[in-house]
């Protein structure tokens, strides 16, 4: 599969890719900001939220595929539905309580976050399962491993990356949310919180994020998207 179209679209991919860091270098000189300090803080805090998005995946299409249809759908959809309604923040005194401001923290608040997203998109997905498609499962003897790496997984895709999407964007604002309310001393949260004072740099710091949204969505999630409407239609 060609992934690059022409030289216009190679030269566009690499000023995506290189848009994020000369922002920040940028960004720190303009301000005086030390630049290891501020790369440390963008990529300590990606860290979290990347670490527990594979989490939240896993955990979700665990759960998608055990309670997606008949009997125990019935019972399970509707609890998950109260869950993913559950106010996350209202837990952090307890969760600061028993765990302190640490990685954990955070991470387990990203989780509850994004797991709802993504969990009901793949359920949404898998609920598209024909009639005949189950028949070739059975004419094809897929069982175990095979019957969810070779029928589960492909159709869970579209529901997959279309939650991905919206739980990391529901993952970004937590993350800093919860960095700032639980005070831990790294990442992004820290950041914002060291120069609330300073409406210039939270500016800078904004436009900054923005810019490794934007560029995150252009480089991966777009393609994944285009790619994944293509296999359907085929």
């Amino acid at each position: 599969m060609k992934i690059y179209k022409s030289r216009a679209h190679l030269a566009a991919t690499f000023l995506i890719i290189l848009a994020p860091f000369l922002f920040l270098l940028l960004f720190s000189k303009i301000e005086r900001i030390a630049t290891s300090k501020l790369f440390s803080d963008v990529f300590v805090s990606i860290g979290r939220l990347v670490t527990a998005y594979i989490i939240s995946v896993v955990f979700a299409w665990v759960l998608a595929v055990s309670f997606f249809d008949g009997r125990r759908a019935n019972v399970a959809l509707p609890i998950f539905d109260v869950l993913q309604s559950f106010p996350v923040f209202s837990g952090v005194p307890l969760a600061v309580t028993f765990w302190g401001a640490t990685n954990f923290t955070v991470i387990f608040f990203l989780v509850i976050t994004m797991v709802w997203s993504i969990l009901f998109p793949i359920i949404s997905s898998l609920k598209l399962i024909r009639h005949d498609w189950n028949e070739a499962v059975e004419i094809f003897d897929l069982r175990g491993m095979n019957y969810l790496k070779k029928f589960l997984w492909p159709i869970s895709l579209p529901g997959l990356i279309t939650g991905s999407i919206i739980g990391l964007g529901n993952g970004w604002a937590t993350l800093v949310a919860t960095e700032i309310i639980i005070n831990i001393r790294s990442g992004l949260g820290s950041f914002f919180q060291n120069y609330a004072m300073n409406t210039q740099i939270t500016i800078f710091g904004i436009l900054g994020l923005l810019v490794i949204v934007f560029s995150i969505n252009k480089l991966i999630w777009g393609p994944l998207v285009e790619n994944t409407h293509r296999m359907m239609e085929e």
